[in-house]
């Protein structure tokens, strides 16, 4: 499986799916922690790769997202953005709707 094809997996088995340096007990830069940090205070599950663990995913996503930044937020298969379009949804409040909708959280 091609490292595309290994994205859209990803995508397709997990409703959001965070793209980040670290993890989100470990990050491994300041902005995928403000990230992980604003989806965590939503009360969502979400699954993070780690993309410094994967040079593939790390080098090909910029190119399959349009994005050369992280971390980056995907939701049902979309990229919603980085670091400061997911704090600006959390502090409008659209971030936990958002969870809400997709995963329906209480």
């Amino acid at each position: 499986m091609d490292v595309n094809e290994r994205i859209k997996a990803i995508l397709v088995e997990h409703p959001v799916v965070l793209f980040m340096k670290g993890t989100p007990s470990f990050p491994m830069c300041d902005f995928s922690a403000r990230a992980a940090q604003a989806l965590t205070a939503t009360g969502a599950r979400f699954h993070a790769v780690n993309v410094q663990a994967d040079p593939q995913i790390r080098a090909a996503l910029p190119h399959f997202s349009n994005l050369s930044t992280f971390p980056q937020l995907f939701v049902q298969g979309e990229l919603m953005g980085g670091c400061d379009v997911i704090e600006e949804l959390h502090q409008a409040g659209e971030l936990e709707r958002m969870m809400v909708d997709v995963l329906a959280v209480p």
